[in-house]
């Protein structure tokens, strides 16, 4: 029991530090929201979870299996069309929320809150590009 307990709990974390930076991209209207990260967090730390403790899978392999994963769904959020590419920082936030998901599987909280957080703050910069791009 407590060791359900305690996977609960790491789903949950991952599933709130996915939601951090699925926040940011349902503000901006993306097509990959805060579901859609907290699905992928959540489900890299599952994924995680279940591989160490039920299969004894070595866990560079389960992060690498994952990386591999979430590439292809990144790769779909990217659009390019005539001189325009789309999606690019949608797809790199996936990328980091997976990273965040298996940080919590491995009981990595603080840097998988510090890198949810620096995430966050990044993707506020917004305002700095459009300021530099009218230069």
């Amino acid at each position: 029991m407590e060791m359900f307990l305690e996977m609960s709990l790491k789903l949950l974390i991952a599933l709130l530090l996915g939601a951090l930076v699925g926040l940011e991209r349902e503000w901006r209207k993306k097509p990959a929201g805060l579901r859609t990260h907290m699905l992928v967090s959540m489900g890299a730390c599952l994924f995680t979870l279940v591989s160490v403790t039920s299969f004894s899978a070595d866990p560079a392999r389960v992060a690498s299996g994952i990386v591999t994963g979430i590439g292809f769904i990144g790769a779909g959020s990217i659009m390019a069309s005539k001189m325009r590419v789309q999606g690019v920082t949608t797809a790199a936030t996936l990328w980091v929320v997976a990273a965040i998901g298996l940080a919590v599987a491995a009981e990595l909280y603080l840097p998988a809150i510090v890198a949810a957080v620096a995430v966050f703050l990044v993707l506020q910069l917004r305002w700095l590009e459009y300021t530099l791009e009218e230069m």
